[in-house]
């Protein structure tokens, strides 16, 4: 199994959903057990939606299911740079 630069560097691990045991065109991210995140294809549009559960106004699109996915977490990087001050241990 090969893997893309992007999926090498990305510390979101992506699952393809399914419903039925069919597969969707719909992937969610996690970091180790928290979901953060999810991209699906809007077929009506024809683009890919990023989506985070961490809240409720975060969302954007991609032309690709890769775009997509590296918005989503670039989206989570910046997001969790808010928290860096509550993250650091006092000295």
């Amino acid at each position: 199994m090969t893997f893309s630069l992007e999926e090498r560097m990305s510390q979101i691990a992506w699952r393809q959903d399914s419903v039925a045991g069919v597969p969707l065109n719909r992937y969610v991210g996690y970091v180790g057990p928290v979901e953060v995140g999810s991209v699906q294809y809007d077929g009506s549009n024809r683009f890919w939606v990023w989506a985070s559960p961490l809240q409720e106004d975060a969302w954007g699109y991609g032309p690709t299911e890769g775009a997509a996915k590296t918005a989503m977490e670039l989206w989570l990087r910046s997001w969790l740079d808010n928290f860096r001050p509550f993250l650091k241990p006092e000295t």
